[in-house]
């Protein structure tokens, strides 16, 4: 029994050595999150997204963004391993559900588009914004912005009518590691960005200098405005592109029940957003306190907090408003729905670490056809 003590004694001694020189790796800092809302009314929580289809992608993981050409053939970024981001490849599935790899970009890739000239652009997390052509040549167009910050977590993507690139990056601090984003989320600096590539001169404009866990980015219907997720924050913000209010940022939607991630365009000018997962209690209690989070970082992996496997997709108006909901409330057939974006009559849905698409017929939600995807 004595024994048994001194065990327990040193193995909490050996996790509290461990935990204070690991925590000194991590500097956060004291945040407030809003105090979160219920799943009531627009939020409702609901089953849907159960029925989805399940398209495999034969031992892949991580459809961070979901893009489909003229054909109907379907594009994602995948990585190798479950929770190993340093290589990937993005594989291109065709309506039977064949795989072949299309480019093995070596690293992990999450934003993709195709140009009006049919050249598939990327954002590599290894070789930045990249153009693809269809004869499969590669063309590296940025690795870092006008004041040399790389693009180390390169995220979301769109592209506008004359041409304009318009992307997200997460960090230009670290390559991605679960956990480094981990210490993203617990440390809340803003060490990303938004901004533009201008393809007739080749040069890069930042339009937002620190963002916290810049992700998905979207053009309005009518390109006057840009939609980015802050993910950490729970929000989308807006930034306005012409009219009196072009160059300046706003909230486009707040306190949000998760954390958003991909964002998409319907018909109707309205918006799917994508949630990694929905927002944790423990979670918003310890982020006002930096000391606490600093203990939490320093935890032995098998002993740190897991995100809950939890599927929630929302389409949110033009005028940030919440229309409707989707869910899988236990994460069954799809534990995360980070990526969103609807192609004939149908929701696909992906993830940083899912080792499949979903296909979610819609039924009773309002059948319009994206356009450009």
């Amino acid at each position: 029994m004595k024994q048994n003590k001194k065990t327990s004694l040193g193995i909490l001694f050996a996790l509290s050595i461990f935990g204070l020189f690991t925590s000194c790796a991590i500097h956060p800092v004291a945040w407030q999150p809003p105090t979160k809302t219920e799943f009531i009314g627009t939020t409702a929580l609901n089953e849907k997204l159960k029925s989805a289809q399940i398209i495999s992608l034969n031992g892949w993981y991580g459809p961070e963004d979901i893009l489909f050409d003229e054909d109907g053939n379907l594009y994602c970024g995948v990585h190798t391993k479950e929770t190993d981001f340093s290589d990937g490849k993005i594989l291109k599935i065709d309506s039977n559900g064949a795989i072949e790899i299309f480019y093995d970009a070596r690293s992990w890739v999450a934003g993709l588009h195709f140009d009006q000239a049919g050249n598939l652009i990327a954002l590599s997390h290894k070789e930045g914004l990249i153009s693809i052509s269809p004869q499969k040549k590669v063309t590296v167009l940025a690795t870092k912005d006008e004041n040399g910050k790389p693009f180390l977590i390169p995220n979301g993507l769109d592209i506008a009518l004359d041409g304009k690139i318009y992307f997200s990056n997460t960090s230009d601090v670290s390559a991605y590691t679960i956990k480094y984003g981990r210490k993203v989320i617990l440390e809340m600096n803003p060490i990303g960005g938004l901004y533009f590539y201008d393809p007739k001169s080749g040069k890069v404009k930042t339009l937002i200098d620190g963002t916290y866990f810049g992700n998905g980015v979207v053009l309005s219907r009518e390109e006057d405005y840009l939609l980015m997720t802050e993910t950490t924050k729970y929000r989308v913000l807006k930034y306005w592109l012409t009219g009196d209010k072009a160059g300046k940022t706003e909230t486009f939607i707040d306190n949000l029940p998760g954390f958003p991630n991909g964002i998409s365009i319907r018909a109707d000018g309205s918006y799917w957003l994508g949630f990694s997962t929905k927002r944790s209690d423990a979670l918003d209690k310890i982020h006002p306190k930096p000391g606490m989070k600093k203990f939490v970082y320093g935890l032995p992996n098998f002993l740190q907090p897991k995100a809950e496997e939890f599927g929630m997709v929302m389409n949110i108006s033009a005028e940030g408003k919440i229309l409707h909901s989707l869910f899988d409330t236990t994460g069954s057939t799809l534990a995360e729905a980070g990526a969103v974006k609807e192609h004939g009559g149908y929701l696909y849905i992906g993830g940083d670490v899912l080792p499949h698409i979903g296909k979610y017929k819609l039924e009773n939600e309002s059948k319009v056809e994206i356009t450009n995807y």
